[in-house]
C-alpha cells in the first residue's frame, strides 16, 4: 500500500507527523517516532522572546567591555552561556536531522516582523528541511483593527521569507473575519503551506483561590469540526500544502482530515495521551480502513469529500445550518415522542 505524501515539496514515507510539543524535545523520542511510523517530525518551538533575549544579553556583555582592558572580551563567552537557549536550538536540529531520515521541520513562535526573523535563517543553515511559524498572537489591545492583525501576520511572513529559501508552513488560528482570504493573502508573501489550526490556551478561574489558572488541556476529537470544515474549503483552493491539526485520537479522525483534503495529519495530545506508540496504532487503522475498501494509496481518499468534490455544496454553506437547526432533536425529547 502507497501512503507517501507530498508536504511542503518535501517525500513523506506517510501523511502522519508528530506536531511540535514536549515530546520531540529528545533525540531518542524522535528517533522512536521514526521506527514507528511517523513521516515527519516537527521540532518543539523556539520563542521569539528567547531569541530576542540572547540579543539584548550579547549586546549588553559587548557594551560593558568597552570600557575594560581588552582582555575581559576573551571572558564573553563564558559570560553569555547561560542565555544561549537558540544557540542550543540550533544544535539540537542539527543533531536531529543527524538522528533520522524522515523530514525535520524547525518551530519559530513569534509575533512582530522585526529583530528576531533573521534567526530563521540560521535554523537554514543547520540543516531544517521546513520551518513552521507558530504565529501566536492574541491581539488584546483594544485599539487594534482587523486590518492590523491580518498585517502582522503578512509581515511575519514575509519577513521569514525573505531570509529564507527552505519552505515555511504557517500555524494560525481561525479567528479571522475572513479565514479563506487570509489563507490566500499568507500564500501570496511565500506561505508554502497552512497548519490548521492553533489551539489558544486560555485562563480558567480557580474559585477556591480567586486565581487565574493556565494549564494545558488537551484537544479532543469533537474539535475536530472546525479545522475539519476549513481544510474541506480551502483544498485545491490554494495553492500550498495543508496540515490538519486539533483534535485527533484515532485513525478515525486522521481518515476524516484526509478525505477532507489535508496533504498531511499533526498530532500531538493523542502522544501525549496515549504514548508515542500511538503512532503506529494511527497509521495501522488507516491501512485496514484503506484495505477494507480496496484501495491502494492514500491519494485515492485525500479530498474526496472537499467542498470542490461533493455534490451538495450546501453542506458547507448556509442552507445546511438552518436544516441541521430545524431537524435537531434533543436526545431526551426524542426519548420521549418515542414513548408516546
Amino acid at each position: 500500500m502507497d501512503l507517501t505524501t507530498c508536504y511542503l515539496g518535501l517525500s513523506l514515507p506517510n501523511p502522519l507527523v508528530a506536531s511540535a510539543g514536549p515530546l520531540n524535545g529528545e533525540l531518542d523520542t524522535i528517533r522512536r517516532l521514526e521506527d514507528l511510523g511517523a513521516g515527519a517530525v516537527v521540532l518543539p518551538s523556539i520563542f521569539q522572546e528567547q531569541i530576542e533575549r540572547e540579543e539584548r544579553v550579547i549586546e549588553e556583555l559587548i557594551t560593558a567591555g568597552i570600557d575594560s582592558y581588552s582582555e575581559a572580551l576573551s571572558y564573553f563567552p563564558a559570560q553569555a552561556a547561560y542565555a544561549m537557549d537558540p544557540e542550543r536550538y540550533l544544535d539540537f536540529v542539527r543533531r536531529a536531522i543527524k538522528a533520522v531520515d524522515i523530514p525535520v521541520i524547525a518551530s519559530l513562535n513569534g509575533v512582530t516582523d522585526h529583530g528576531w526573523s533573521s534567526y530563521a535563517q540560521r535554523i537554514e543553515e543547520a540543516g531544517a528541511r521546513a520551518i513552521e511559524l507558530n504565529i501566536y498572537f492574541i491581539p488584546s489591545d483594544l485599539g487594534l483593527t482587523g486590518h492590523d492583525v491580518e498585517r502582522r501576520y503578512l509581515d511575519i511572513v514575509k519577513a521569514v521569507r525573505k531570509a529564507v529559501t527552505i519552505p515555511i508552513a504557517v500555524k494560525i488560528g481561525p479567528y479571522f473575519s475572513a479565514p479563506g482570504h487570509m489563507a490566500q493573502q499568507l500564500v501570496q508573501e511565500g506561505a508554502n503551506g497552512l497548519v490548521l489550526f492553533n489551539r489558544f490556551y486560555q485562563p480558567d478561574i480557580d474559585l477556591t483561590r480567586l486565581a487565574l489558572v493556565s494549564d494545558l488541556e488537551l484537544s479532543r476529537p469533537y474539535e475536530i469540526r472546525l479545522p475539519l470544515l476549513w481544510i474541506s474549503l480551502l483544498s485545491g483552493q490554494v495553492k500550498a500544502s495543508l496540515a490538519a491539526s486539533t483534535g485527533v485520537e484515532s485513525a478515525d479522525e486522521v481518515i476524516k482530515y484526509l478525505l477532507a483534503g489535508a496533504d498531511v495529519v499533526m498530532t500531538t495530545s493523542s502522544l501525549l495521551r496515549h504514548g508515542i506508540a500511538h503512532v503506529r496504532d494511527l497509521l495501522d487503522g488507516l491501512k485496514v480502513w484503506l484495505e477494507a475498501r480496496g484501495l491502494e494509496s492514500v491519494d485515492a481518499i485525500r479530498g474526496r469529500m472537499s467542498e470542490r468534490n461533493v455534490a451538495d455544496h450546501t453542506a458547507f454553506e448556509r442552507a445546511n445550518y438552518i436544516k441541521t437547526l430545524q431537524f435537531y432533536r434533543a436526545p431526551q425529547a426524542a426519548s420521549l415522542g418515542e414513548s408516546l
